[in-house]
């Protein structure tokens, strides 16, 4: 675990979270009338959850438009949901400054060379083990859980670590 990772991850007050190959296994399972399917992990839902009880904001910006994830979303609480977004860093921007939220004090995580602009920009920035050779190479942590199976939950566990507030965001469980 690298100490510069830790001190960015300390300051993250707004976590931004890609989808498909983050939040979900990458993989798209289309039915008989072409709707798409995902599948999202418990673990990952809870860790976003646990990061906003301690008051940090989050958020989803995709490049994919779908209104599985806006359902995903409006569940665990995210109100903040940039979907069919091929432009990510003209997002990140507009989102940072509605939000007043410098980019050193944001984390995103992302899968894929589309993610490389808004991954640049943050303070901390994350990708999962099946991610892209790029992505991976210029982030400050890279999940051992793979993307939809965990890796969501283990950056968010990172960050409350990071920020000594891991203990605070489990109390309410260890009564």
């Amino acid at each position: 675990m690298s100490l510069s990772a830790l001190k960015k991850a300390a300051q993250v007050q707004l976590m931004i979270f890609d989808v498909d190959g983050i939040l979900t296994d990458g993989c798209l399972h289309f039915g008989p009338e072409g709707e798409v399917m995902k599948t999202f992990n418990v673990l990952d839902g809870q860790g976003i959850k646990l990061l906003q009880e301690v008051g940090i904001i989050t958020a989803i910006i995709s490049a994919r438009q779908s209104p599985i994830v806006a359902k995903r979303a409006a569940d665990l609480g995210i109100t903040h949901l940039m979907q069919g977004i091929h432009d990510k860093k003209a997002a990140f921007l507009e989102l940072i400054a509605v939000l007043a939220v410098a980019p050193a004090h944001c984390g995103f995580a992302g899968d894929d060379v589309i993610d490389l602009p808004v991954l640049s920009r943050v303070g901390f920035s994350a990708s999962v083990p099946n991610g892209h050779a790029e992505v991976k190479s210029r982030v400050d942590y890279v999940t051992v859980a793979t993307g939809g199976n965990g890796a969501a939950r283990e950056i968010c566990d990172f960050i409350l670590q990071a920020q000594g507030k891991y203990d605070q965001a489990l109390a309410g469980f260890l009564t």
